[in-house]
């Protein structure tokens, strides 16, 4: 025989040094909570080993995170009251806004301060937007909120808003809000493959969702490959600098499929019930907990992601550091 590929995997040295991808701490972003009025971190139940941080333990993360090398950080507020509108989004003394001034002075530069721009942590209705007479999401009203709540998160300092409402023309009317008021370098994530997953489960429980019903008329139908490339086009024409594909795991094609077509990054976000799932089985002992962790972050990059948001990134890169 000639072609004997096991040459290449003969020793760990050969294995790294041929290796085709690889991960690194700058790729990776850190999903955080945090929790308006908390003493104290509190666990979420669902995800071992994550919480809804108190301001001061927030803190405490993100110099670890930093420390660490991790690329980014991803903020979740969870406010104590809510309101049809949303309005603690937008208040500039609301938890999101009043933590993303702590992280920007925290992180001194240290990584990319990211913020989530949705509704649904905050609307006691729990959907992404808001409501018209008959129940329904008003596409367009919702747009109106988001433009307000961009410019409360980039006042506050955030880099790069995370738009995950998955409502049509979100990025073009985000884009004209920040230009108009002179939030030029502030950069636009969107969330332009959003599926409608059972895989976020675990998230509703961290941030004390209080959705009734589903999300089915405006996030994706996981039966639909080619409409997750139309979502990525369209966020990139209304001027995102980064976009998409969430959840990862059940989605490595539609992720394979952007990353050969996208201009601009794309990420993937590494859901809660992904996350859970590997914590519930290796809790168990059936799998190997860091190979299990290792492998499925690789596994996201290896099919085209350029930064994997994951609520393991700091502890990843420690192991990588």
């Amino acid at each position: 025989m000639i072609d004997r590929p096991r040459r290449l995997r003969a020793t760990p040295a050969m294995r790294r040094l041929t290796a085709e991808h690889r991960l690194h701490p700058a790729d990776l972003i850190l999903p955080m909570f945090i929790r308006e009025g908390a003493s104290e971190p509190v666990p979420i139940s669902s995800m071992p080993g994550v919480v809804q941080h108190s301001l001061d333990s927030f803190k405490r993360a993100i110099t670890d995170a930093a420390a660490a090398g991790v690329g980014g950080i991803m903020l979740f507020g969870v406010p104590e009251h809510k309101d049809a509108t949303g309005s603690g989004a937008t208040d500039p003394g609301g938890i999101l806004n009043v933590a993303t001034r702590v992280a920007v002075a925290e992180a001194g530069g240290a990584l990319v301060v990211q913020t989530d721009l949705c509704l649904d942590e905050f609307t006691d209705h729990g959907h992404c937007g808001v409501l018209d007479a008959d129940g329904r999401i008003d596409n367009d009203a919702s747009l109106v909120r988001y433009r307000d709540m961009a410019l409360a998160q980039a006042d506050a300092g955030s880099e790069l808003l995370g738009l995950s409402g998955m409502m049509d023309g979100q990025v073009a009317a985000v884009r004209d809000a920040l230009e108009e008021a002179g939030h030029t370098d502030t950069a636009i994530l969107g969330y332009a493959a959003k599926y409608a997953s059972a895989f976020y489960g675990p998230f509703r429980e961290a941030v004390q969702s209080s959705l009734e019903g589903d999300r089915r008329t405006y996030q994706m139908d996981p039966a639909n490959r080619r409409e997750g490339l139309r979502e990525i086009e369209l966020d990139v024409a209304e001027g995102a600098d980064v976009v998409m594909v969430k959840p990862a795991m059940s989605y490595l094609d539609v992720l394979a499929d952007a990353a050969a077509a996208s201009p601009v990054p794309v990420w993937a976000y590494q859901v809660s019930g992904e996350y859970a799932m590997i914590e519930a089985a290796a809790a168990h002992g059936w799998i190997d907990r860091r190979r299990a962790i290792e492998e499925s972050v690789l596994g996201i990059k290896r099919a085209g992601a350029d930064a994997v948001l994951t609520y393991w990134a700091t502890e990843i890169a420690g192991w990588l550091r």
